[in-house]
């Protein structure tokens, strides 16, 4: 039998828990994108998830109270957009409430569906909604790809330790 080191003292299942145990989980850093009522919307995402290849599916989480769950609730097609570690400030933007996200110096152009399509990412996707699956205070939403470009040059942008970081070798 070896020895193991000993384990830190357990705490119960708590929001503050979760948020802390994922802050040592690096994630890659996405923005959703679609068209809402009153204009685009946006925001900064570390859930996305590959789901299929055949049919070819994401997924992506959203909380129920974000500004921009009204329009992922309400429209057809989401533009998601993965992020080149040039991009920190973008997703700062995306990620802050109450920012104008859509507002200089973001470059974006309406894409496919009408979806906002952001400039120099890595790649970009225009997805058909195919679910939205609740999940406590978040909805899973569940996402077809339609088409897409991943031909942006660059490196990943990745969120680690509540910032967000380039790849290193």
């Amino acid at each position: 039998m070896t020895a193991t080191p000993e384990l830190g003292t357990p705490r119960t299942a708590s929001p503050d828990l979760l948020r802390s145990a994922f802050r040592r989980h690096a994630a890659g850093v996405a923005v959703i994108t679609a068209r809402g009522a009153s204009g685009p919307v946006g925001f900064t995402a570390t859930s996305l998830t590959s789901v299929s290849a055949e049919p070819p599916m994401v997924s992506f989480g959203i909380g129920t109270g974000a500004s921009s769950w009204p329009a992922i609730a309400g429209t057809d097609h989401v533009g998601v957009h993965i992020l080149g570690e040039h991009q920190s400030d973008l997703a700062a933007t995306f990620a802050r409430s109450g920012a104008d996200r859509f507002g200089a110096p973001t470059a974006w152009r309406e894409g496919p569906e009408g979806v906002p399509v952001l400039d120099d990412v890595l790649a970009w996707l225009v997805c058909r909604i195919v679910g939205r699956v609740p999940a406590g205070d978040h909805r899973i939403v569940l996402a077809e790809v339609v088409l897409g470009d991943p031909s942006g040059a660059g490196r990943p942008l990745l969120y680690h330790q509540g910032r967000f970081n380039g790849l290193r070798d």
